[in-house]
């Protein structure tokens, strides 16, 4: 199964130094390369957008930039906006607040059958209202 890597993911492991991590974050950051050796790694625009964003220094964002755009972007359609515009409402109906790009990922990751990896603790309430899988990092 493919897995949709969320910003946070993609963040702690390209853009934080490995002596800087946690043993769960190394952990985490070794899933990750892990899930791109098996290519099943996969993003779509907006997740490439907030990497990218809020880099300071022009050269370390272009060898990011450079790095990431190895991953082509997973086509989002009509269908998608829709259907995070469903999720949305789904998840504030119950009293729980969400973010639109979090439900974009919602959306995509669940009409393509993918797992979402993350380490945003949002995406478990998530879970409990809409039906996406979570990946977590393997044994």
């Amino acid at each position: 199964m493919n897995v949709l890597i969320d910003t946070s993911v993609w963040s702690l492991a390209l853009r934080r130094s490995p002596r800087q991590l946690s043993p769960r974050e190394a952990a985490t950051a070794a899933e990750f390369a892990e899930l791109i050796k098996e290519g099943r790694a996969r993003i779509i625009g907006i997740i490439r957008q907030e990497l990218l964003s809020g880099i300071k220094a022009q050269p370390q964002f272009e060898k990011l930039r450079d790095i990431v755009r190895a991953f082509p972007d997973e086509l989002v359609n009509t269908a998608d906006y829709e259907a995070a515009a469903l999720a949305s409402n789904q998840c504030r109906s119950k009293g729980v607040a969400v973010s639109v790009s979090d439900m974009l990922l919602c959306a995509v990751a669940q009409s393509r059958d993918w797992a979402l990896f993350s380490t945003d603790p949002d995406f478990s309430r998530y879970a409990k209202m809409l039906p996406i899988k979570l990946h977590d990092v393997r044994q």
